[in-house]
Formats: C-alpha cells, structure tokens, sequence
C-alpha cells in the first residue's frame, strides 16, 4: 500500500501561474546537453505546460499537471525525467493507459534519453514476453509500461522496482477512472517511497484529484487550462440525427472534407462495421480498436500517419494515444462512454499550433448526453441544420449486389449443398447420391 503519510497532503497543492520570458528552452534550468540535444532534433519553443513544468519538475518536486491535449506534456515531464536521471542513480517509471501512447512515450523519451546514453523499455500487452524479459535484463534507465502487463512481470517475479525514483502517470485520471486503481495499489506497494511522482492529463475531477495525490508529498499544481478546455483552435459542431441515417451523413462529410479523418465509436464491433461500411464508399481505411493484435494496431496508426488510410476508425483506446499531425476532421459517430473523454477525442485534431474541425452525431434521445460534454466544455456547442443527405446505400448482402438472393453467401453456400448444386471440386453434390429405392 502507498504510505498513509502521503494520503493527507492532496489538500496542499498550489496553482503555479509563473511566467517565464524566456521564448525557448535556455531558461528553464535545461543542462546543456540536454539542451544541445533538444536544438539537434529541432525542438526550438516550448509550450505553455512545459515552461511551467519543466523548471519545478527539474528540482525535484512532486508535479499535477493539467493542459490540455496536444500542447506537448510528454516533454514537460520527459526533459525533467531524463536529466535527473542523470543526475541520480535510479530507474524512471512512466505509466500509462494504452498500448497506443506507451509506444508514443516511449518513442519520444527514447529519442531524447538515447543521445545521453539511457536506455528504454517497453512493456506493454500483446507484445512478445521474451523480449520483455531480456529488455527488463539489461536493466534499462526508463520503464515505460501499462499497469496490467507490469502486473504480470511483478506476480512472476521478472521484474524488480525498488531502483525507481520517478514515477510519472500519464493521462493519471484515465488510469484511476478505468477500472486501473487495484493495479496501481499494487505498483506503488513495491515503488521506494523516496521517489518523485508527477501526474499529467488534460482533465483532473476533484474525485480523482484526491485519489491521484494520496501518491504524492505536496505536489505543486500547475494548470495552464481549466479542466476540460478544449485545443484552442478546434471549432466543434452537432448533428442531431437518427441512428440510422448516421452513415449517410459520413458519406456526406466525407465528400466535404478532403482531409485525414478520424471516426470514434463507442464499441469495437461498431468500428469493425464502420471501416467495411466507409471502405466500400471507396476511401482508404484502417480500423484500431483491442480485437486487433498490437502488430495490427502498429500498422494501423502507422498507415494513417503516412497517408496509405485516409479514414482512421477507431474505440477510445485511440483518443489517448494518437499523436497524428494534420488530422482535418474528427468525428464523434458515437457520443463516448464519459463525457470527459470528448476533450481528448477532440484533441486529436487542431494539434501544435494547427486547425482542426470536430463533429458529434447526437440521436435525438441523447440530449442529456449532450449536456454532460457541454458541462465539461464549459460551452453551449452550435447544432447545426442536416444537410441532404445521399441516398442509402444498399448492403453489400442486397439483391442489388448479389442478385436473386438477399442472403449472405454462407446462406446460400448451404442452400446449394442441400439441392446439390454445387459443382465446385471435392463438394458434397459431385459424388453419387445415395439412392432410398428399395
């Protein structure tokens, strides 16, 4: 269990509203060659959350930082973690949701870390155990990891943690919110108690405030968003339509905008649907969701990025995970589980600096719904007129794409055996049938 010493200072933390002059990353405390490697891989102007992060974090101090989605928090607690660890001896745990932004992590904290000489480690579901285990054995600088598959190096005893010394939750209130809490008990039971722990995410309810500093010793918070504040250059419109006139309105927008497109649904089976309903529109597209293998899901994001998918359809395990430059549109065709998680759908696009447009499919019934993301916003979000719609489409099961049967080929597959009218090779119907004269 976490210390009970720590579960009474959740309510001494401080909003930090410094303002730093410097325009780049010379006036933060940066070591130098941490800063030589930051100018090599052209990271010239940091973001507001990492002005304020970076000089507290580097000290040493407990840090909730709270910004909003796509302004950057992977650095403004990766730079602070790599040069302590270069300073201390001791490993780094960052923890985070999904498979999809442990890679992301890992990635980024790898490219920085790799030119001081640190090594990072992967561990993560649906990825190889073996190559876990001879990561872990050459006892790697920074753990990046997933709470569940942590776990399960800690029960069989692969992995140690008492060298930790920095402990970063990532997206902190996904973790707590998800069912994650038992796993992080566990985690934080066999962490050394001197140790500095840092939270980010781009929203922090009072609820899951209390639960996430009962981790922590006066964590100092630094918030350059409210809670829920959506990427400033995200414009945000509502359809209010009938379920079954939703796909209709994809092949409308579809039309409209040009652009790379990301579709949430709510449910795996829904994305599966989607990507075959869009694929047959005749647009490039790609599905994510946690019935793909993480091979499937790497090729997926990776496909996306380099343009071979234009549609990207994908569950929540996307709307933390993707960090896609130039995503156009976003669209909600289903309203998510959590009005919470709107903000980080949302965030996907209108990234560093550039523009994006979002839009909600809301059924007629789900007005509360609505009213619940629009509480988190803190804006009354514009509905907008449907336009005309194209007609529908018929199923790809329809008389008009198959002929003189509605039914799906399996159907008819069976049909043919029972009359023995299938004359493929080796089927049932081309061997004699049995006679029943007596």
């Amino acid at each position: 269990m976490v210390e009970s010493s720590n579960s009474n200072t959740s309510s001494k933390t401080e909003m930090m509203n410094q303002d730093f002059q410097s325009t780049d990353f010379s006036g933060l405390g940066i070591a130098p060659a941490l800063l030589e490697t930051l100018e090599k891989l052209k990271f010239k102007n940091p973001t507001p959350i990492q002005k304020q992060a970076i000089p507290i974090a580097i000290q040493g101090k407990d840090v909730v930082g709270i910004a909003q989605t796509g302004t950057g928090k992977t650095l403004a607690f990766g730079i602070p973690l790599i040069q302590r660890l270069q300073q201390i001896r001791g490993q780094a745990l960052v923890l985070v949701p999904t498979r999809e932004l442990a890679i992301q992590v890992e990635k980024a904290l790898y490219q920085i870390g790799s030119h001081l000489g640190l090594r990072t480690a992967m561990i993560i579901g649906g990825a190889s155990i073996s190559s876990q285990v001879r990561a872990i054995t050459k006892n790697p600088h920074i753990i990046v990891s997933t709470p569940g598959r942590l776990n399960d190096h800690l029960e069989q005893r692969r992995i140690k943690l008492n060298e930790v010394k920095i402990v970063v939750m990532d997206e902190a209130d996904r973790m707590l919110d998800m069912g994650f809490t038992p796993q992080i008990k566990k985690i934080f039971a066999v962490i050394p108690s001197d140790r500095q722990t840092m939270l980010f995410s781009a929203t922090m309810p009072v609820e899951i405030m209390k639960m996430a500093t009962s981790y922590m010793k006066l964590p100092i918070r630094i918030e350059v968003a409210p809670p829920g504040t959506t990427a400033e250059r995200v414009t945000q419109e509502i359809f209010i339509i009938p379920k079954d006139s939703k796909i209709r309105l994809v092949e409308k927008l579809l039309q409209q905008y040009r652009g790379t497109t990301l579709i949430f649904t709510r449910t795996k089976h829904g994305a599966k649907k989607l990507t075959r309903d869009i694929h047959d529109m005749g647009h490039s597209t790609t599905e994510l969701h946690s019935n793909r293998s993480l091979n499937q899901r790497r090729e997926s994001l990776d496909g996306f990025k380099s343009g071979k998918y234009r549609v990207l359809i994908a569950t929540d395990i996307a709307s933390r995970g993707i960090d896609v430059q130039g995503i156009e549109l976003i669209i909600n065709y289903d309203l998510p589980a959590n009005a919470e998680d709107y903000v980080h759908r949302i965030g996907r696009t209108a990234r560093a600096g550039s523009g994006g447009h979002a839009i909600s499919f809301v059924s007629p019934d789900q007005r509360r719904e609505l009213r619940d993301i629009e509480y988190i916003v803190k804006q009354t979000l514009p509905i907008s007129k449907l336009p005309e719609l194209p007609p529908a489409r018929p199923s790809r099961f329809s008389p008009t794409l198959i002929g003189h049967t509605s039914r799906p080929t399996s159907d008819l597959m069976r049909s043919r055996i029972r009359s023995g009218s299938d004359n493929r090779p080796g089927s049932r119907s081309n061997y004699p049938r049995p006679s029943h004269r007596k």
